[in-house]
This record gives structure tokens, sequence and C-alpha cells, in this order.
């Protein structure tokens, strides 16, 4: 596959019937006025934006598992993760496109790479975990089952995504979660428990603050559930590739991090 062509999101919630009232039912994040974060529920139905470009860090491999359930039997907090793939002009869903995911575990390790944990000295080599690949559907739509990752230091919790929209074009970009969920998360269950803070929030995280400057951090809008919680996210990409040109200024601030 060919270099990144397409980034930036769109900010809207996904209608999946959260209850009024949720303590865990929180607004995406959107540029508003002065940068100032804005909810998804305030943004005019049928606006489209771009997905914010960012770097796809050390940890990603193409294991070329079709799933949609990607836990391994790793412990945590189950979670849903909904995306919808829409085009950023037209809003009209994107279908057959490939869609990879993955994110570290509950004590904030990826699956196989050496050298990671607080001391770095855990390998986790020959391991999938967490780690998968699936076509949206003709709506756009493709769901994992996962559970909610941790965090590791220097990073605030997030999921890693990748869509191939055609053999030259590949969207790359990193998703988001509420610090007061990961909070209540990483002190209320196991495994988390045992490493309950993060290091870093969200405004403090230098992959997230880039992303602002490029329409947003974006963070999933989220729902607890009976099960487990849920976070949906619609994207919206500009399959012209318009959207990568002049980003070479934030790959070169970025490049090799994440």
């Amino acid at each position: 596959m060919a270099p990144i062509s397409t980034r930036r999101g769109f900010l809207r919630t996904l209608a999946v019937g959260a209850a009024a009232g949720s303590p865990f039912k929180l607004a995406q994040a959107a540029e508003g006025t002065a940068g100032k974060p804005v909810a998804a529920a305030d943004q005019m139905p049928g606006t489209c934006v771009l997905f914010p470009q960012a770097v796809e860090g050390p940890y990603y491999f193409d294991p070329k598992l079709v799933r949609a359930d990607i836990t391994e039997g790793r412990p945590g907090l189950a979670l849903k993760l909904v995306l919808k793939l829409i085009d950023n002009v037209s809003c009209a869903p994107l279908e057959n496109v490939r869609v990879d995911v993955w994110h570290c575990d509950a004590g904030g390790i990826y699956s196989g790479y050496s050298g990671q944990g607080d001391a770095r000295n855990t390998s986790t080599e020959g391991q999938h975990y967490l780690r998968g690949t699936q076509a949206t559907d003709a709506k756009g739509m493709t769901t994992f089952n996962s559970i909610y990752p941790g965090w590791y230091p220097g990073r605030t919790p997030h999921i890693h995504v990748k869509a191939f929209l055609d053999t030259k074009t590949v969207l790359t970009g990193q998703i988001y979660f509420p610090d007061e969920m990961s909070a209540r998360v990483y002190k209320s269950h196991e495994p988390y428990t045992a490493r309950p803070v993060a290091d870093v929030t969200n405004d403090r995280d230098f992959i997230f603050k880039e992303g602002q400057r490029e329409g947003g951090g974006i963070m999933l809008a989220m729902e607890e559930t009976a099960d487990g919680v849920t976070g949906t996210l619609l994207i919206a990409v500009d399959r012209s590739g318009q959207a990568a040109r002049g980003a070479g200024g934030f790959w070169k601030r970025l490049f090799g991090r994440g």
C-alpha cells in the first residue's frame, strides 16, 4: 500500500440508542470558535468534517486476521467499537472499505512487540491480540468487539485506525476516550486497578493536541451498556487525496512517535 493520502474526521454521534442521562454518554469533540470543542449534537446534520491525520506509531503490523472479535481472551472491560465511513463531499456511506484497528491491552501492552511495559522488559512477539480487519457494509459500517484500552507512559488512552480506500489511498488516525471515562474505568475495573491513574490526559498528549490543529483530537461518543461500553464514531474521508497535501509539517513533527 502507498503512504497515507486522506484524513480528518466526521464528528457526529451515531444513533445507537444511548439512554438519556447515562453517566458514560459523552459528546465527541469538534473544533469550534477559537479552537474550543463543541458537542457533536450541536453540529448541523449533514456537515462533513475531515478526519485529522495522526501518526501510525511504532506498533502496527498486519496479521491478516479478518474478524470482528479481536480480544483473544485479553481481560478488561468489554468495548464495542462502531465505526461508519462516509465520503466528506456527498456524506454517502463507503462500502467495502478495509478497516484495520489495533490498540494496547489493559496493561498498556501491544501484541507483537518486545521492549514494552513500564520497565521496557515485556515481549509479546508472535501474539496478535487486539488487532483485526473488517470491510465496511453497504451502510459504511463496521463493528469490532474488544476491550477498553489501558495506558502506557507518555500517551493518553487511544485506538489506532487505518482505512484502505483503494490501492493508493489510506487513511490513518487515532481516536480517543473522554478523560472522565478512562479515570472511572481504571479505578473501578480489574485489571486496570493495578495501574489506576494514566500519566497523561488528552490535554497533555502531544498527538491529541496535534490533531486539534487539524480539526480536533477526536473522541468516541461513549455509552454504558449492560455488557460494558460502546464507542461510536462517524468518519468522513476525502477520497481525492487532497486532504493529505500540505501535511508534511505534521509528519516531520510526529514521524515515528505514537
